[in-house]
């Protein structure tokens, strides 16, 4: 049996490839790498440690466009250990949506016939 997990996410997660972000920091200034943004968060990869439940500020800087998110971390763990370094990624939840990523709202209703019928 095949199941697909459920997906929880609320925006469409971009990829390095896809975002634009150029540079990335936390401050005080500790520069990160951009895993995956979306309008609501982001997934970073550090030199140092994020402590889950803190609350952080992430600068990003795009080609024509730059902006100051708060947030929380969420989780964050090691994914690399080298004899000079460790490599820590930890996941962002913003405090309110990134405005990049806009997408359309609305609902999409099917056409099920005359939404108005004839009264006689």
């Amino acid at each position: 049996m095949n199941r697909r997990p459920l997906e929880r996410r609320e925006a469409r997660r971009r990829r390095a490839d896809e975002h634009g972000v150029v540079t990335a920091r936390i401050r005080p200034g500790h520069q990160v790498t951009l895993i995956d943004l979306s309008p609501g968060g982001a997934l970073v990869e550090a030199g140092r440690r994020l402590l889950p439940g803190s609350s952080v500020e992430l600068h990003i800087q795009a080609a024509d466009r730059h902006a100051t998110m708060r947030g929380n971390v969420l989780r964050c763990s090691v994914v690399r250990v080298r004899p000079e370094s460790m490599c820590y990624r930890g996941a962002i939840a913003f405090d309110r949506h990134l405005p990049w990523f806009a997408e359309p709202a609305g609902y999409d209703i099917p056409f099920r016939g005359d939404p108005t019928p004839q009264v006689l």
